[in-house]
């Protein structure tokens, strides 16, 4: 599943412990101020921490099935026809679906407190591998807009 996702231009490294280039793209957006060192410490730290809780699965796997139970098929884009603004359903690319996953994972855990961050994206990694939580919620909402919207399938470009 992670050997799917390939960098367009440059070429993405596998990260170190797991040899994942998923993990190193997740690691890449979790990043904030350029600290990527801190962004893996985090990363890591909530490895273990789904390592301690699930004992017999690998936290990779985890991950990775938290991450595909968040991409999207479709989502709906905004159209301008004749004066009105329609809300198109259309298929997503599969590299927008592991960026949109991505991205609504770590939402999911910046907009929690109280927690350190590693312990809020076990948690929500750990949720989302059992479809549950925030992620997945909103995934769910974005299929259920498309699924409303389908009448105006046809004004796809």
């Amino acid at each position: 599943m992670a050997e799917r996702m390939t960098a367009s231009k440059t070429q993405l490294k596998p990260d170190p412990r797991f040899g994942s280039r998923l993990a190193s793209k997740f690691v890449n957006c979790l990043m904030f101020d350029g600290k990527k060192s801190t962004a893996q410490i985090v990363f890591y730290d909530a490895m273990d921490i789904i390592a301690e809780k699930i004992p017999d699965r690998n936290p990779i796997e985890v991950f990775e099935h938290a991450v595909d139970n968040c991409r999207p098929a479709v989502e709906v884009r905004s159209r301008r026809v004749g004066g009105a603004n329609y809300q198109v359903p259309v298929p997503v690319r599969e590299k927008r679906q592991f960026t949109l996953a991505i991205r609504w994972i770590l939402a999911a855990c910046r907009g929690k407190k109280g927690q350190p961050m590693s312990k809020k994206l076990a948690n929500e990694l750990m949720a989302a591998a059992r479809r549950e939580g925030t992620a997945v919620t909103t995934r769910e909402n974005i299929h259920r807009m498309a699924d409303a919207n389908k009448a105006f399938a046809h004004f796809a470009w």
